[in-house]
């Protein structure tokens, strides 16, 4: 397989006609090697359009999803990045490269070990990686007054755990998907003051739910 053809070929056919046409979103889907960030049985799937299993029951986000993430949060150099679900590692040198800092919490121990070993091996040194539980609250990972400007899930969740907004930066965004399968929105939370938020659905798509996620309540008769 010609490695840059396939590279090419995936931001040319998949990203740009799911529209993404930020040029400095395109520059670095062609900089950061995907591929090394691929578990080796699926290397050759590294530039195909489907979520690629990672082991421990969890997978790596399709392409297009990883860059219309990027893109939709419109990143800035000097921003704090809090990543739920570090995963491959891929997505966590995406955000590593285009801001400040990045602090990626992982609830798999294993993972965590291997992302963190193949983002050194990519020479980025602005991210933190913790192994835990953070699906329901960042409360046992960062100060109760500490906040991102950028909060980002990688799993999905039936709703989204309020705690959260709590520790974005006024400005700051959030995104994740949320709702039930197969009705999910790709959905962007803006803090536009101190206790206020706005609410923006960017697209449909369905991704697996983040582990131990919090549920809505349920009326039962």
């Amino acid at each position: 397989m010609d490695i840059e053809q396939a590279r090419f070929n995936m931001v040319e056919q998949q990203i740009r006609t799911w529209e993404v046409l930020d040029q400095s979103v395109l520059d670095l889907l062609l900089a950061v090697k995907r591929e090394d960030f691929v578990p080796t049985a699926y290397r050759a799937l590294a530039f195909v359009d489907m979520e690629i299993p990672l082991g421990e029951g969890q997978t790596m986000m399709a392409p297009k999803l990883e860059a219309r993430l990027i893109q939709d949060l419109a990143l800035k150099a000097h921003e704090r990045v809090l990543e739920i679900g570090t995963g491959s590692g891929y997505l966590t040198a995406l955000l590593a490269k285009r801001t400040a800092k990045v602090a990626s919490i992982e609830y798999f121990e294993s993972l965590a070990t291997s992302a963190a070993a193949r983002i050194a091996v990519a020479g980025i040194d602005n991210v933190e990686i913790t192994v835990g539980d953070a699906a329901q609250s960042p409360a046992n990972f960062v100060d109760a007054t500490q906040t991102f400007d950028v909060i980002v899930f990688t799993g999905s969740l039936p709703v989204l755990p309020t705690v959260y907004l709590n520790h974005l930066a006024v400005g700051g965004r959030l995104f994740a998907v949320v709702g039930d399968a197969p009705a999910m929105k790709a959905t962007l939370f803006t803090k536009t003051r101190e206790n206020t938020t706005t609410e923006q659905a960017l697209f449909e798509t369905v991704l697996p739910p983040l582990i131990n996620a919090e549920q809505p309540s349920r009326f039962t008769f």
